[in-house]
């Protein structure tokens, strides 16, 4: 009779349903058993497993096809074995949110999917203990009158905590007067297209490419998108002056998604630019706080405060669900901005505002974000070395910022197929062919590190290239190559 006190009678119970895949091994059937557990979040990061031989009996197998099956999910990451504590789900490990049917691919059943799409940071990266304090300090300070309608355009605390940080960290020319709190980069846009459009503006150049749904939320506020190409220097402001353009939209810091940065000389052409013709340039500083091999440069506004609207959030720093973000406004644009910010809503959470001027001022923003370039320059080292192993002949495109890499084929592709191939390896990837508007677009894969972990962006970069091995050429190819020449300037008729 066996000793009811032994681990193997108390441990923890799994139960797992083995896919019938004809040629998988056991060994594989365990394995993608456990991983979907994981991902489908039956185990919590932390959550111990059942002994090898406990698992093995359960399931009917040898103890050496678990104790293969752990071994495996170690390598990649999932699972942790300690000594005296036995095997645990790995903490830290990114376990997608979307629903079974996404993360899963029909053609490899148990497959995990790894996400390499742009978007959120890490968000397991948020500083909950910090912003507790921050919270706390708000709750504890602030008077009663602050909970209810206050200035729509944002909190006296915030937006001089903002105006502070901006000036010292981007080098902008900046008040607190002119300081609009947003909900986020794309209120703010959305706001600054319908004072311009007020003012008479009837066209805005945007990038190409640049980031599709801000296009297309910015498109549905009565203003002509006109697309200008960009190159390895950014913008090409003698293709805009070509435009009867008198604003632009640009990311001169990181410029999204070729990581490019605005070289000093198309700077000065562009304020040179927006002087000549009485515009204004909407700076969307998304994601300048992350630099790695180089010093920043100080943002565009700091050249010309009276023509660059200079718009940014805690997005990428902190998280999307703060719905924390700000313009600092050009002068001329101030009374304008606040109005069509006051009719649009009655502005955003107290707290939420005051806990990050708390958190801004306190010195613990700055000690995270250097938290943060430490994470995010490990992986998009490891990112780059996995895309060098596997992927040799691919170009990575930018310079050494943000959190994404831009990479090209070397041969013309069909991105939707490449995309697809993809998936049905359990890999979710973005093409650049949606990113140019009416411009020719050219084939590359804007690849997110932001995530991590490190396993992971290895076994991503992996399953690409065995995607891209069959060479998906059958449908008629997205467009050539031609890289590192600069591109030629446009004409007229690429506009219209």
């Amino acid at each position: 009779m066996s000793n009811p006190k032994t681990p193997d009678a108390v441990g923890p119970v799994l139960l797992l349903e083995l896919s019938d895949s004809p040629g998988s091994t056991l060994t594989t059937r365990v394995s993608s058993a456990i991983r979907q557990a994981v991902v489908g979040g039956r185990l919590t990061e932390g959550a111990r497993l059942p002994s090898s031989r406990s698992l093995a009996a359960d399931l009917g197998v040898s103890r050496g096809v678990v104790v293969a099956a752990y071994a495996l999910l170690a390598d990649e990451g999932f699972l942790v074995s300690r000594s005296g504590s036995g095997t645990r789900v790995s903490e830290g490990f990114p376990v997608p949110s979307a629903p079974t049917s996404a993360i899963w691919s029909a053609d490899v059943p148990g497959l995990v999917a790894i996400d390499l799409r742009p978007g959120p940071p890490d968000l397991g990266a948020f500083p909950r203990k910090a912003w507790m304090r921050a919270l706390r300090n708000t709750l504890s300070a602030i008077p009663d009158t602050e909970l209810g309608y206050v200035d729509p355009w944002g909190t006296d605390a915030l937006r001089g905590a903002l105006a502070s940080y901006l000036a010292r960290v981007r080098g902008a020319e900046v008040t607190a007067e002119r300081v609009v709190v947003v909900n986020g980069v794309t209120q703010g846009l959305t706001l600054l297209v319908r004072v311009l459009r007020a003012a008479g503006h009837r066209h805005l150049a945007v990038e190409s490419p640049s980031n599709a749904v801000q296009r297309g939320v910015l498109s549905s506020h009565g203003l002509s998108m006109i697309d200008v190409r960009v190159d390895d220097d950014g913008l090409d402001v003698e293709a805009l002056a070509r435009t009867p353009c008198r604003a632009v939209l640009v990311t001169p810091a990181h410029q999204f998604p070729t990581g490019t940065q605005l070289s000093a000389e198309r700077r000065a052409a562009l304020v040179r630019w927006a002087e000549a013709v009485d515009g204004v340039i909407l700076e969307d500083d998304y994601d300048s706080e992350f630099r790695y091999e180089r010093l920043p440069m100080a943002c565009l506004q700091s050249l010309a405060p009276t023509r660059v609207a200079l718009i940014g959030s805690v997005s990428k720093t902190l998280a999307p669900g703060l719905r924390l973000g700000w313009v600092v406004t050009p002068p001329a644009l101030v009374d304008a901005l606040r109005a069509t910010k006051r009719d649009d809503d009655f502005g955003g959470s107290v707290i939420q505002q005051h806990a990050l001027a708390d958190f801004m001022t306190s010195g613990e923003y700055d000690g995270h974000l250097r938290t943060l370039r430490r994470r995010y320059r490990e992986r998009r080292d490891a990112l780059r070395a996995a895309a060098a192993k596997y992927l040799p002949e691919w170009p990575i495109m930018g310079v050494a910022a943000g959190l994404h890499l831009l990479i090209e084929p070397p041969t013309a592709v069909n991105e939707a197929v490449l995309v697809r191939e993809a998936a049905a390896r359990g890999l979710l990837i973005q093409g650049t062919a949606s990113m140019y508007g009416t411009l020719p677009p050219r084939p590359g894969l804007v690849l997110s590190y932001a995530r991590g972990p490190v396993s992971m962006l290895s076994e991503g970069t992996r399953r690409l290239a065995e995607a891209a091995r069959p060479a998906p050429v059958g449908a008629p190819p997205l467009v050539g190559r031609g890289r590192r020449q600069r591109h030629a300037s446009a004409t007229a008729e690429d506009y219209f």
